[in-house]
């Protein structure tokens, strides 16, 4: 059974405590923007202290294990509830993986590359961009502070939250609003599912049919013609890939002749069309 979106976030709920608000309204975002992408994910790390720092610090050094960190107590981003740390959540709901090839949701783009993509909108930086120790389950915001700054009692700047907020809206919003594009366009696309399971395998009648439909079909060309990148989506390729290898019913040629083309908004339309197998029954005509 698939994990909803509070009980992904109940996961991390425990880790957001002591973090600076702007990382937290940033983690719950990178969560949800995730699970929207198919990709759960889990903190496994947040306000870490002082104390816990140090005992980590001495891991492979004066304790048994393995190295883990180079910072003692107060050299760490963690210290000040500036960083978190993740893992992806497994289906079980209770495993996690640290797999950074893992293709969880099938769409030929590691789960955790998508993770970091999502991040780095939000305003996050990589630890997996360091040039040395690379510490790649680690996301920070420094607000261009060190960690001597941090610990002589420096803070972020009024200012500078803001902006860090404004980040977080606009990515959101921005998803806001693909989301409710999507909606209109599964409205739509449904509706043409419900016509086309209604037709028989004639091809007069199927061609009747999207005669009709050419006028909802020219309003939503004209909506599409108004972009310019023509650079698929990577979450989007499956679905044009899977269209392009439909022939039509009308001239038996591929539903989509060009797979390596696509705006934004014609990605999320064969992403939908794809979801509710459409081109199965324009294949198949079952």
């Amino acid at each position: 059974m698939s994990l909803t979106l509070d009980q992904v976030k109940l996961k991390s709920q425990a880790r957001l405590v002591g973090l600076h608000p702007v990382l937290v309204a940033a983690t719950v975002a990178l969560i949800e923007r995730c699970y929207a992408r198919g990709v759960n994910i889990v903190i496994t790390q947040g306000l870490r202290t002082i104390a816990e720092q140090d005992a980590l610090y001495a891991q492979g050094r004066t304790k048994p294990g393995a190295i883990v960190t180079n910072a003692k107590g107060g050299y760490s981003y963690h210290n000040f509830g500036l960083a978190v740390d993740f893992a992806l959540l497994l289906p079980d709901g209770s495993s996690v993986s640290w797999d950074m090839n893992r293709d969880g949701d099938g769409d030929k783009t590691a789960d955790w590359s998508e993770v970091v993509q999502e991040a780095k909108a939000l305003g996050f930086a990589w630890g997996g961009d360091w040039t040395t120790f690379k510490d790649y389950p680690h996301f920070d915001m420094t607000f261009g502070l060190t960690t001597a700054e941090l610990r002589a009692g420096l803070e972020p700047t009024a200012k500078q939250v803001q902006a860090a907020y404004a980040v977080i809206d606009k990515v959101q919003g921005e998803a806001e609003e693909d989301m409710s594009k999507i909606a209109e366009l599964e409205a739509q696309v449904k509706e043409l599912a419900a016509a086309l399971t209604s037709l028989t395998n004639s091809k007069d009648v199927l061609k009747d049919q999207a005669i009709k439909q050419a006028g909802e079909i020219k309003e939503l060309r004209t909506a599409v013609l108004e972009l310019t990148d023509t650079t698929p989506p990577a979450w989007s390729l499956e679905a044009i890939q899977a269209l392009h290898e439909t022939p039509s019913v009308l001239n038996g040629q591929p539903v989509i002749d060009t797979p390596d083309k696509a705006t934004k908004t014609e990605a999320r339309l064969f992403t939908v069309l794809h979801r509710l197998g459409l081109s199965g029954i324009q294949k198949g005509g079952k």
